[in-house]
């Protein structure tokens, strides 16, 4: 996999590409216009899908940016099949695209695509998600970096615990994120680091299973987590969804969500600082979806022939939950 720690500065000579879906909406009408007689940008987008808050949150920012812009932006939703996202890519190629942007199903199975993109000398660029391949074949990546938000949510629920006055034995749940998705590898990659290297001894993780990212998922999947464990201290939810999904599963088991057992989720949507002002989630690691003005910014240089970043890193912050209440009218999305 990519390894978003090592990115350097590169020229954008290189291409690459990605995109969404043949069978997935596309919408091909002009964001706006560009000033001055200068030709528009046209830029393909292929979003993963519509799973979460987050990922509306994402989509909104990208399509009110570009418009901002003054671009032309063709885009896509993929409904989370990486075959809806490869077709959609190769529609992009086809239409000549200034810039292909995507953030990625899955991490594998991306080359031959790529390969036709930088054949078509149309730039690539990831969002949010990194993907296994040949480096070359993409300009950047503009997103978060998942191993950290794992680690920093080990960390906070270190906080969470002393808080809780919780002493000893510590069983863990985890809600997974879609299978061989970048932030499910990685988020589950570094909450195990800190747990392995400072937790050993007192911290297990019971039961982990993908929620695909979803509300329904989440709740689906830990009602069976309580089924087979229902000693379960800890929730860590991959994002907020999951999280919302596990709260009316543990609410339909007669367990408190907050007090009975302790939850950490990842993202930050407003939906989940609601639930953490009420006491229903204890803390949430931030990962910032309003990506659109960065990943602007990347295809304006790249289509100009300059120099970007090879990643591009979103400012994030980690919240408990007594700073609920006071963080949540700040909250975009």
């Amino acid at each position: 996999m990519l390894n978003r720690r090592n990115f350097l500065t590169a020229a954008v000579g290189v291409a690459a590409t990605a995109g969404l879906a043949a069978c997935a909406k596309e919408d091909g009408s002009p964001t706006g216009s560009s000033s001055g007689g200068s030709k528009t940008i046209t830029l393909g987008f292929s979003q993963v899908g519509s799973e979460s808050g987050w990922r509306t949150a994402n989509t909104d920012s990208v399509k009110s940016a570009a418009k901002e812009a003054g671009y032309k932006l063709q885009f896509s939703d993929a409904q989370q099949k990486q075959e809806n996202q490869i077709s959609a890519i190769r529609s992009f190629i086809a239409q000549k695209v200034d810039v292909i942007a995507f953030s990625p199903v899955v991490v594998t199975g991306w080359d031959a695509v790529l390969k036709e993109a930088q054949t078509a000398k149309i730039p690539v660029v990831l969002t949010d998600r990194s993907v296994e391949s040949d480096e070359s074949l993409f300009v950047a990546l503009v997103g978060s970096d998942f191993t950290d938000e794992g680690r920093r949510a080990a960390k906070i629920l270190e906080k969470v615990l002393e808080k809780a006055g919780h002493k000893g034995k510590v069983k863990i749940a985890q809600l997974e994120g879609t299978t061989g998705a970048a932030p499910a590898i990685e988020r589950a990659k570094g909450f195990k680091e800190v747990m392995d290297a400072e937790h050993k001894d007192d911290w297990e993780i019971v039961a982990s299973q993908t929620g695909d990212f979803t509300r329904a998922g989440g709740k689906q999947v830990m009602a069976a987590f309580l089924q087979s464990n229902p000693d379960i201290d800890v929730l860590f939810a991959h994002n907020d969804d999951m999280g919302l999904g596990a709260i009316q599963a543990i609410e339909a088991a007669g367990k408190k969500p907050g007090k009975d057992i302790l939850i950490v989720t990842v993202d930050g949507v407003k939906d989940g600082f609601i639930a953490m002002s009420e006491g229903k989630i204890n803390a949430i690691v931030e990962c910032n979806p309003l990506l659109g003005p960065q990943l602007m910014e990347v295809v304006k240089t790249v289509h100009e022939g300059g120099t970007v970043e090879r990643w591009i890193k979103t400012k994030e912050s980690d919240f408990m939950q007594d700073q609920a209440k006071d963080a949540l009218p700040t909250r975009k999305y």
